[in-house]
């Protein structure tokens, strides 16, 4: 797979470095997405970076899109999500992947990979639930609120027996072990959804506007999803959040929802993006989605991120413009989001969803 690191200023210099030819993904035998490899006449190189929650569904697409295109190499660097939208803005990428829209601000900047006085746009195309992980040692099933939750990352609850804790979870035996909350390093899209979360349902906590950055100095932080999943596999006593894709064999939380705990499902988690409206006062072809994560339905997982991909509406090189249209138009067609689905556990988008990210991928130039 073409998971790359590159730095933005030497985005182009490195490729040919760090680029794999994607011989292995052709020669595993994958379905095409769209058409034969015979029949292709896509050629070039992307390069792409940003969300690290994207990453296994990245890995897919590429080893699907590269075999359909033998003459096509994707490089996506998961870098996070902050950086990713600062390496497309700046030219070191073709898109950049985001747990977060961009902001008025970065809108109403310049990005250099697209044709002076156009902009970018926010395309949905991934959706996972974010999974709050831990390992305490005897504890297998653990339930927490927002408000617990809230206080065990702002520092507020310090030990695994707190009575806070405890009356959430009255048949587990809670050892007395301090807790290590581990939380993002990086600007990350993932933080700002988890923010999003605990600000939104106990705001009375979580105080702090939701931001790519981690606003306390309480726990630990890690660098991207897997410095997240390595430190609470390695540690003691240990919590953290982080793509639902990436939970492996840890123990994962349940969260309140209404009156019930409920673990994440990829249908609880989609059934809360088809509930929640766009942005308000953006361009139409914008596809930023602002959540709502106040419901108390139990069958909604409200805990979830979308992740966009971030892209001109007009290149600047209207040959690159072409290829990611491509790409980026299979990530969000449904043989795509199966792929997603089926590799990373990801929770398709809706066929209304679909048709509006397919209409303004079609405007592409």
């Amino acid at each position: 797979m073409n998971i790359k690191r590159f730095s933005a200023p030497a985005a182009f210099l490195a490729v040919a470095a760090l680029a794999l030819t994607g011989c292995a993904a052709n020669e595993s035998g994958a379905s095409a997405p769209s058409e034969t490899a015979s029949a292709s006449t896509l050629s070039g190189t992307i390069n792409a970076a940003g969300a690290s929650s994207q990453g296994a569904a990245q890995e897919a697409w590429i080893a699907q899109f590269q075999t359909a295109n033998p003459d096509v190499t994707i490089n996506y660097d998961p870098s996070g999500s902050g950086a990713g939208r600062e390496t497309f803005a700046s030219g070191g990428s073709d898109f950049a992947g985001s747990d977060s829209f961009l902001k008025d601000e970065e809108l109403a900047g310049s990005f250099a990979s697209c044709v002076p006085g156009t902009t970018a746009v926010d395309l949905p195309v991934y959706i996972s639930p974010i999974a709050v992980i831990f390992n305490v040692e005897g504890v297998k099933n653990l339930n927490v609120d927002a408000q617990t939750l809230a206080k065990i990352f702002k520092g507020d609850i310090t030990t695994w027996n707190d009575p806070a804790i405890a009356a959430l979870n009255p048949d587990e035996k809670l050892p007395a072990t301090p807790i290590t909350a581990v939380h993002r390093s990086d600007d990350s899209g993932t933080t700002k959804n988890f923010a999003d979360y605990l600000n939104q349902v106990a705001p009375d906590v979580w105080t702090e506007k939701p931001a790519d950055t981690f606003p306390f100095q309480s726990g630990e932080g890690a660098q991207g999803t897997s410095g997240v999943v390595d430190a609470v596999t390695n540690g003691v006593g240990t919590i953290g959040y982080a793509d639902a894709s990436r939970a492996g064999d840890l123990g994962v939380a349940k969260i309140k929802v209404g009156d019930k705990f409920v673990g994440y499902t990829a249908d609880a988690a989609a059934a809360v993006v088809n509930d929640s409206p766009l942005v308000e006062g953006r361009a139409a072809d914008d596809l930023a989605i602002q959540l709502n994560r106040t419901t108390t339905d139990p069958t909604h997982y409200p805990l979830v991120l979308v992740s966009y991909a971030i892209v001109c509406t007009e290149y600047a090189d209207a040959a690159q413009g072409e290829l990611v249209k491509s790409y980026v138009g299979y990530m969000a067609s449904e043989a795509g989001q199966t792929e997603a689905a089926k590799s990373a556990g990801a929770a398709p988008l809706s066929a209304d969803l679909q048709s509006k990210v397919a209409t303004v991928i079609a405007t592409i130039k």
